[in-house]
């Protein structure tokens, strides 16, 4: 006999003032004889449940008897189902909020239905394609994360094969609509990406956690590391004046644009980061005459480069002499 099965009998019961084996059978998705042997299990444990035989009759709790489960208040009830409620379409978090509202007190439920209701979250970009997706292998990795359980891991790198490690499980971090797990490998602790994740199999070895290991201490050394190497160099160019083309800078590098003051020519001077010149160049190319790099060398000889490989391909336009 399952516990947590006797506990949303008991918090069914609480928001009713009398039911019947059918419905609790109903509710709790079980047999009717197994709804009633809980029902006579939860009075035989000296919980105040009696039954009323007859027409009308059904399981009560004795004078309205109440267990509160939560402790919370109604604050913190609001924060846990806005924050539960855009991702409540999984069968398991749909029935953990459902016991959690039988389990509060009467007043509180309707704010909480509410708060669950209020936010939504749709799992693809401006351009359709998916960027909520962590591939079909996220329950495996969280229950291993969980008990404390070794990984035979298969992994793609970015523009390389599979390839299989066995690796120890120690957190999953969400970055930006992405999900990420770290872990412990023979070369240390790193971060697989688990869109790649192309299989993934427990071994029922034990995890061996590193000493003092904090997963939020260690994730922020990880993001430093990358955001070193995406913000590593700056290209410094001028955008001509107008609303139009700093909005699409704008939306094109957010964070990794700095806007100068006005240059003695109308213009404005702006700073962009990237990787290396060549690519932060490449991105700016698209803006034509709008933006014109002034350095370093190399971000300008990328440009005329790739002018010339442009104009190979297409030649010049209509009207222009050849």
């Amino acid at each position: 006999m399952r516990a947590d099965r006797l506990v949303a009998t008991l918090l069914f019961l609480q928001t009713r003032t009398r039911v019947t084996v059918a419905e609790v059978a109903a509710e709790l998705e079980v047999s009717p004889r197994t709804a009633r042997r809980d029902l006579e299990a939860l009075s035989t444990a000296g919980i105040p449940v009696y039954a009323q035989r007859g027409r009308g009759g059904g399981w009560s709790l004795v004078g309205g008897a109440r267990t509160d489960l939560t402790g919370l208040n109604a604050a913190e009830i609001r924060a846990l189902f806005l924050l539960a409620g855009p991702s409540s379409a999984t069968p398991e978090l749909r029935t953990a909020l459902r016991k959690l509202v039988r389990a509060l007190p009467a007043p509180l439920r309707p704010g909480a239905e509410a708060a669950s209701r209020a936010g939504h979250t749709d799992g693809t970009d401006w351009s359709r394609a998916e960027v909520t997706a962590a591939g079909p292998h996220l329950d495996t990795l969280r229950r291993a994360v969980v008990d404390g359980i070794q990984v035979r891991l298969g992994y793609a790198g970015p523009g390389k094969p599979v390839g299989v490690r066995t690796v120890h499980p120690l957190g999953i971090v969400a970055k930006a609509g992405r999900d990420y797990l770290v872990a412990d490998t023979e070369r240390g602790l790193r971060t697989f990406r688990l869109s790649r994740v192309a299989s993934a199999e427990t071994t029922g070895e034990p995890v061996v956690r590193p000493p003092g290991f904090d997963l939020p201490t260690v994730w922020a050394s990880f993001a430093a590391r990358l955001e070193e190497r995406l913000y590593a160099a700056t290209v410094r160019a001028r955008a001509e004046p107008g609303p139009g083309t700093m909005a699409l800078l704008e939306r094109l590098f957010a964070g990794r644009l700095r806007v100068g003051p006005d240059r003695p020519d109308g213009w404005t001077e702006i700073q962009v980061d990237g990787p290396t010149p060549e690519v932060v160049a490449t991105q700016l190319a698209g803006l034509g005459s709008r933006v014109e790099v002034l350095d370093p060398p190399e971000a300008r000889e990328r440009l005329a480069r790739l002018a010339v490989e442009l104009a190979g391909v297409y030649g010049p336009p209509a009207g222009l002499p050849q």
